[in-house]
């Protein structure tokens, strides 16, 4: 189980998992079988402490970006359901994550209203298209796209000639991962037209 906010991709979130001696543990191998293959996971119900697996005695929020929520809520093994994992409460690590997500979001740059309108009208608009008009949708997507490109070329450009910081300056004005941030630099700066 995860979870995910639109346009925040790089922060999917998930419910982690600490033992006893306060440290997170790493993932947890399975063996399906004959062959060199392993399944891993992190999921938090797999650390039950059964078949040599290390056992969780508490849960917080984590995200992929690296964060890790302060609280901490104890795992009452007795009270899970393995045939129904989601009726136990992970309501305080996913309320953490969200507050990560509300800070990450509320650092982020801000559009002004008037172009947040007109991309709000924008998707509107083509979703009302798109079942009738597939045509004219993909059309106004390939003028997006080059507009885009041409307008995404140049920021990119400005923001990549500060040489020390523009990596996690970008990183933190997208509300996104210092990796995808870098990633979305280096595409729109070598565009070719």
């Amino acid at each position: 189980m995860s979870w995910k906010r639109e346009r925040y991709e790089s922060h999917e979130g998930a419910v982690g998992v600490l033992l006893a001696d306060g440290t997170e543990p790493g993932p947890v191998s399975f063996d399906m079988g004959s062959g060199t293959y392993f399944h891993e996971s992190t999921d938090w119900w797999v650390y039950t402490g059964e078949l040599r697996r290390p056992t969780a005695t508490s849960m917080r929020g984590r995200c992929a970006c690296g964060w890790r929520g302060e609280r901490e809520f104890p795992i009452d093994w007795a009270k899970v359901d393995r045939a129904d994992l989601a009726a136990f409460d992970v309501s305080g690590p996913q309320r953490d994550w969200e507050v990560h997500l509300d800070e990450v979001e509320a650092r982020s740059v801000p559009l002004p209203l008037d172009v947040a309108d007109l991309l709000k009208r924008l998707h509107k608009r083509l979703d009302e298209l798109v079942d009738d008009h597939p045509l004219t949708v993909l059309r106004a997507v390939g003028e997006l796209e080059t507009t885009v490109d041409s307008f995404a070329l140049v920021a990119a450009r400005y923001v990549s000639g500060e040489k020390d910081g523009a990596v996690p300056r970008v990183a933190a004005a997208l509300g996104t991962t210092e990796k995808a941030a870098g990633t979305l630099l280096r595409r729109y700066r070598y565009l070719d037209f």
